[in-house]
């Protein structure tokens, strides 16, 4: 692919060249021969032509030859001077010649004084006839000349064609050494992106140096587009793999609760007849139980997920975090379950506002509440707490504190794990994901979570916003 570019560019240069040379070469030999022609825009044409045309303004008187006033002053603005000779090339008359100008030819003089420049540098002499009479017109000026060509036909247009060909082979010549040269240069740049096209084919996303020139911005371009494609492909694996997570976690999670409805149904059908409406009640009773709890799971196994693979969209909105939580202590308390436990709420801060998503911001919270309540004795008092805490910026702390029957060592470091209960809880209530799916929620909201706890004194639990 790399010399099949730059052979294409070579060949359109040699090309280019080619037509150009012939194209100039047909047009400077018309442009010689229109010339040659017509004798068009010179000042030699033109003194030529006034000296041959001057015979218009010779008359003859006694025999004699004279320039009659408009002549004389054709020569004088022409800076010119005229010389008549008779036919033995004697001269018979003469005005404004100068001084030292022979009057005598013979008529191989007359020939070179016609060829050349006899008389000095500056004065190009010019012929015509008048009345039987020969005359020289000297015309005195640096820019007018005239050079005289001898040629063969024959040995023209052999050296013509020699030199035509001469001129085409320098021309390819240049054209390949100066093909290749630019041809390298542009078109090392296109093996690049070539290169980085299969790459890309080939989902191998590596940057690519930017030269400078007329090729940065489509490197720019492809750089850009690697890192595009590049993201798009890790997503597009971490997509893969948590739906094969998300499918073996429901598959997996689901099989104890049908299990269940499984082995009631097949119970009912089988002592249809002989079940008393109580165990009858008592059996579909465990099958809602266990369905509920099986939509529950499906539930929160999705929003895990998603949660912790960062594709739960989050409303944000400006909370304040102290009458947010104020009215969720009031709410839990107005529960019937938890009107009469001991919930305390302290706020060292009027006011905390953040960004946050309050729905799932509230199920945080609630879930570490509930867990204080739920998994601890009767008379266990839970304390929420709300303060302004400095480091490097201003946060807002929220804890959760309780004295109840706290956590062994041992599962401390499991706590926030799916599916974990402690050994020292006997509540068996919720799908195990409460504790994972809270910690998910606060990491969303790029804060930091910590649990502290003494078995037999209780658990700490610190947000810091």
């Amino acid at each position: 692919m790399k010399w099949k570019l730059t052979r294409r560019f070579l060949v359109s240069v040699v090309a280019i060249v080619v037509i150009v040379g012939i194209v100039n070469t047909i047009l400077l030999l018309s442009l010689l021969f229109y010339r040659a022609m017509h004798n068009f825009g010179t000042e030699e044409a033109s003194a030529e032509n006034f000296s041959r045309t001057f015979s218009q303004y010779v008359e003859l008187k006694d025999n004699k030859p004279i320039v009659n006033e408009e002549g004389l002053e054709k020569l004088q603005e022409n800076n010119a001077w005229i010389q008549f000779l008779n036919n033995k090339g004697e001269q018979v008359a003469a005005f404004y010649t100068p001084p030292k100008l022979q009057t005598m030819y013979s008529p191989v003089e007359i020939v070179q004084m016609y060829k050349y420049k006899e008389v000095d540098a500056e004065t190009t002499v010019f012929a015509g006839a008048a009345h039987d009479f020969s005359y020289f017109v000297g015309v005195k000026d640096q820019k007018i000349g005239r050079y005289v060509l001898t040629y063969d036909y024959e040995k023209v247009f052999k050296n013509f064609k020699v030199f035509l060909l001469l001129f085409l082979i320098v021309d390819i010549i240049i054209a390949i050494v100066i093909g290749f040269l630019f041809g390298k240069r542009l078109t090392s740049p296109l093996n690049i992106l070539i290169e980085g096209i299969q790459q890309l084919r080939e989902k191998r996303f590596k940057r690519m140096s930017i030269p400078k020139g007329v090729y940065e911005d489509v490197f720019r371009n492809m750089n850009e587009l690697s890192v595009k494609l590049d993201q798009y492909e890790k997503e597009r694996d971490q997509l893969d793999q948590m739906r094969e997570e998300w499918i073996s976690n429901v598959s997996h999670d689901m099989k104890t609760p049908l299990a269940s409805i499984h082995g009631y149904t097949e119970l009912m059908k089988d002592n249809a007849t002989d079940l008393t409406s109580q165990e009858l009640y008592e059996y579909t009773s465990i099958i809602n139980r266990q369905s509920i709890y099986m939509q529950d799971l499906l539930d929160d196994l999705n929003l895990t997920m998603r949660l912790r693979n960062q594709r739960l969209p989050l409303q944000f909105e400006d909370v304040d975090i102290v009458g947010f939580i104020r009215e969720m202590t009031i709410e839990l308390l107005n529960d019937s379950q938890f009107g009469d436990r001991q919930v305390e709420f302290e706020a060292n801060v009027d006011k905390a506002t953040h960004q946050v998503d309050k729905k799932l911001l509230k199920r945080a919270i609630f879930n570490f509440i509930y867990n204080a309540l739920v998994h601890n004795e009767e008379n266990v008092v839970v304390k929420i707490q709300i303060d302004d805490i400095l480091r490097s910026e201003l946060h807002t702390q929220i804890t959760i504190a309780d004295n109840g029957r706290g956590i062994p060592p041992k599962d401390i470091e499991q706590v926030f794990e799916r599916y974990y209960r402690g050994t020292n809880t006997a509540s068996a209530h919720g799908t195990g994901l409460g504790m994972a799916i809270a910690r998910d929620i606060i990491l969303a909201h790029n804060g930091k979570l910590n649990l502290t706890s003494v078995e037999n004194e209780g658990t700490t639990i610190t947000i810091l916003l």
